[in-house]
Parts: C-alpha cells; structure tokens; sequence
C-alpha cells in the first residue's frame, strides 16, 4: 500500500532534518552537537524538532528505522514464487545499492558512527525493533512449521549486518558490483559451514 501524503511529508521532513544533523554530526562531533543546534541548522523550532523526533539520540537511530522499513518492503516486493534464498539476495542487494547509489552520505554516517561510540549505540538501540521488522517480513515467505519464526529471525539477523559488511566492503576496497561481493561473501559463509559438517 503506498503511503499518505501526510506520511510522504512527514518522512520528508525527518529526512531533511536527519541530512542537517548529520552534516553537523561530521564537522562538530555528535556529542558536542546539541538538539538546539540541529533545529536552528534546520530552520525550525524546538518544539517542531520534537514533533519528529524525541532525541538526539532517536534521531541517530532513524535511518536504522528507514533502512528496516524499507528491507521489509523489499522482500515482500520478491516475486510470491522466488525461493527464499532468492529473496534474501535480491532483498539485501537491492537495499545495499541503494547506500552505495549515495557514497558520501553512507561515507559520512559510517565516519560519525566510528567516531562516536554514544551515536552508535543510539544507532543500535532500536535494532531489535528493526530485526523484528524484517523477520516478520521473511515468516510470511516460509513455510508453516515449528522453526518458521526461529529461521525468520536468524534471516533477519544475517540480512542486516551482512548488507551493512558488504556496504563498508564496497566501499573500503572501491569495488562497486555490491552483488558479486554479497555472492562472494555468501559463498564463504557456505563453504565454511559446509567444511564443518565434514570435519576440518
């Protein structure tokens, strides 16, 4: 279902105050960045501020949110037929290009992230909201049975941190095929788990 014009404004405005922090986030710090600062940055009042969001921190944790969101629509966008692996690879790809598709802005946010072990545990504190996002995303893909929500949650788990590792890969290593490299790395994954049922 699309969303309302209200909602498209809504997130319009979180977005471009969420790009204002984090241009303020890079040059100043996150923690020498006040609420005050990012509203006054953004043109709006306090009291506007925290219509949107209800912290500093709350703000950091946005584009977790966002990202989420949109992970969860990606893969109830795969085709109803499309095995789960197939979902779970053109889900993932299809979202990580999108960080990759805007370099500066996934490259400033990983900066502030590494430098601020307080505006990466906002990031994170709304992680087990987003994975219970995705995983309800994934259980209606599989099929009834007493390990549906268990196998949902471990998708989920491994769709959102192997994106944001094949992101970093991409973009550490300057390689821009983020599909070979989610390949690559599911390929390793497998090989290993593969070996260990074999012995070393």
């Amino acid at each position: 279902m699309l969303p309302s014009l209200k909602e498209r404004k809504s997130r319009a405005v979180r977005e471009s105050i969420w790009n204002v922090a984090m241009d303020l986030f890079a040059v100043n710090g996150y923690d020498e960045t006040t609420v005050e600062d990012i509203a006054r940055a953004a043109g709006i009042s306090l009291r506007s501020f925290f219509r949107y969001f209800t912290s500093k921190g709350d703000l950091m944790a946005y584009a977790l949110l966002l990202y989420g969101n949109q992970l969860a629509a990606a893969i109830d966008a795969c085709a109803p037929g499309a095995s789960v692996r197939a979902a779970f690879r053109e889900s993932i790809s299809r979202i990580a290009q999108q960080g990759l598709a805007d370099e500066a802005r996934t490259r400033k946010h990983l900066d502030i992230l590494s430098r601020s072990p307080a505006a990466a545990a906002a990031e994170m504190s709304r992680l087990s909201e987003v994975q219970a996002l995705v995983a309800q995303a994934y259980e209606r893909r599989l099929p009834e049975g007493s390990e549906r929500e268990l196998a949902a949650r471990a998708l989920a788990g491994v769709s959102l941190h192997l994106t944001g590792v094949a992101v970093r890969w991409c973009l550490e290593h300057r390689e821009c095929d983020l599909p070979a490299t989610m390949d690559r790395a599911l390929a390793g994954l497998e090989a290993l788990f593969c070996r260990g049922t074999h012995g070393r």
